[in-house]
């Protein structure tokens, strides 16, 4: 479904934006309903709650713009256009996955969509996003690199040489930040000074930078969309911090309230807040979509998890000698 236009929301593209929060939270609800079968053997960070920028971002970006991820990365994959079925393959370990099976859930890539890595690593791959926009550079295109990130990621010395190098050379990155408030357990007020706000400090680094809800998905769009056309215009790096919250554990299919990090009234006040109903309804009241549309949407949805699945577990195993393949020497 995608759509590589950096128009004003079409009515296309809203249901698009729908289409891809509805995609992205039935694969990560199905991933966290069959995760006790033991067949995926690798840790997973789910993202549901948090599907609106990554659905906004992957309608924003061209096919052949970069973006690079966190541990938390499957909606951006998807997002971007990665293929599902390589994705849930990989997180069962077979070797049809994305990474050939040897990465898991926290290292996708699709290069064909210009999903260029994900990294268990927090903050790794801002450099790698930072050194693809220079590349883009070098070669005069009209590409736009994509470093999603959160709001743990700005605590890392990382973050700030790369914000600073993009920023001295002009680079055309756009840094997405989705700020969740924790750190796997640790709030914002244990791990930042009292009074920080993300986007206005790194305004002070020298960068375009704005802050906004992360749950409006059609805001979202509009705000990346006017980014994006900012840097391919030769307008140089932008920053832009959503502020959203993930509903589950840091890691895992379960959710965490009883645990005391956060509580359950917290967790309730911003499913209140969830994204996908949101739209939904809004479309609806505007006549772009009806129940009946509504519902086809979801019977499509739920007939490609599906597939993906039953193609993850019809899948081989890697043979033990491709462990030495696909390996940096």
């Amino acid at each position: 479904m995608a759509i590589e236009t950096t128009a004003k929301a079409t009515n296309a593209i809203q249901k698009e934006l729908l289409f891809k929060m509805k995609f992205i939270r039935w694969v990560e609800e199905t991933i966290a309903e069959r995760y006790n079968e033991q067949k995926m053997r690798c840790p997973t960070h789910l993202c549901t709650g948090q599907e609106a920028v990554a659905s906004a971002a992957g309608t924003v970006l061209r096919k052949n713009d970069f973006a690079v991820s966190s541990h938390r990365a499957h909606g951006h994959y998807l997002g971007k256009g990665g293929s599902l079925k390589r994705m849930i393959a990989e997180i069962y370990g077979k070797e049809t996955g994305c990474s050939h099976g040897k990465g898991g859930s926290m290292h996708l890539i699709d290069q064909e969509v210009g999903f260029m890595g994900s990294t268990a690593i927090v903050g790794g791959t801002i450099p790698i996003g930072v050194g693809l926009g220079l590349s883009i550079q070098l070669k005069n295109t009209d590409q736009v690199s994509c470093v999603f990130l959160g709001d743990g990621s700005v605590e890392g010395g990382v973050f700030y040489e790369s914000v600073n190098f993009a920023v001295l050379r002009k680079l055309p990155v756009l840094f997405l930040c989705e700020n969740n408030l924790y750190s796997v357990y640790s709030p914002l007020q244990v791990r930042q000074p009292k009074g920080r706000e993300i986007y206005k400090m790194v305004e002070g680094l020298g960068m375009s930078s704005q802050h906004d809800d992360g749950n409006d998905v059609e805001l979202v769009y509009e705000m990346i969309r006017k980014s994006v056309d900012q840097i391919r215009g030769g307008g140089g790096p932008q920053f832009l911090e959503f502020e959203t919250y993930r509903w589950r554990e840091h890691c895992g299919p379960n959710f965490d309230n009883h645990i005391g990090y956060r509580t359950e009234e917290e967790y309730l006040t911003w499913k209140e807040r969830d994204p996908i109903p949101y739209m939904e309804n809004s479309l609806m009241d505007r006549k772009i979509l009806s129940k009946e549309d509504i519902c086809v949407m979801e019977k499509e949805i739920k007939i490609s998890v599906g597939k993906a699945f039953e193609f993850a577990e019809n899948s081989p195993f890697p043979a033990p000698e491709e462990a030495y393949q696909h390996l940096y020497k």
